[in-house]
């Protein structure tokens, strides 16, 4: 039989009043808690390494920093990730190396049925976010679940990122789109 866990991590409509589902929600609000307090840099790396799904060594993420889960986020080498970042992770979030985020960025994999009595019922699914290497994104960016960004992508402060773009790209705007090629 499948979990609800491994629905929602399949982008499967799941129930999240789960009872794993709530207690690993509970978890990462510890976890939240305890990194967003933490005022040596490099204890809240320490955190972070031992929460997240993966990360590279070298990790820095500004407080306040919010997620679902946590252990459903994977981030390569030379992360960055200004204040206010919210990552919810109902599916996968997965960032490649040298990634630097502006503030209030917020990536978001859940997604709603539009059917009313499905919402109202509880459940949901998601779809994850991929994005490769040399990632900047301007502060205040949304990405929405199921977007892929590829290598050498810059998104431009303010933008709403809606649906999946390559490499070497210059992205800005509600909703993105091309501004312009890179070399």
């Amino acid at each position: 039989m499948t979990s609800e866990k491994e629905k929602m991590l399949a982008g499967q409509l799941y129930n999240a009043a789960d009872a794993e589902l709530r207690q690993l929600r509970e978890k990462a609000r510890q976890n939240i808690m305890l990194f967003n307090n933490e005022l040596d840099r490099q204890k809240a790396s320490h955190l972070l390494k031992a929460w997240f799904g993966a990360t590279g060594e070298n990790i820095t993420i500004n407080p306040q920093f919010t997620c679902d889960y946590g252990s459903n986020i994977y981030v390569g080498d030379h992360f960055y990730a200004n204040a206010n970042c919210t990552f919810l992770d109902v599916c996968e979030i997965r960032i490649g190396d040298n990634a630097m985020i502006g503030p209030n960025t917020q990536l978001l994999t859940p997604l709603h049925p539009l059917n009313a009595k499905e919402r109202v019922s509880g459940l949901e699914y998601g779809a994850p976010i991929i994005i490769g290497d040399n990632l900047w994104i301007g502060g205040g960016v949304t990405i929405l679940p199921g977007v892929t960004l590829g290598n050498n992508v810059v998104v431009g402060a303010g933008s709403v990122v809606t649906k999946s773009f390559g490499d070497n790209l210059v992205l800005a705007g509600n909703p993105a789109k091309i501004i312009k090629k890179l070399d």
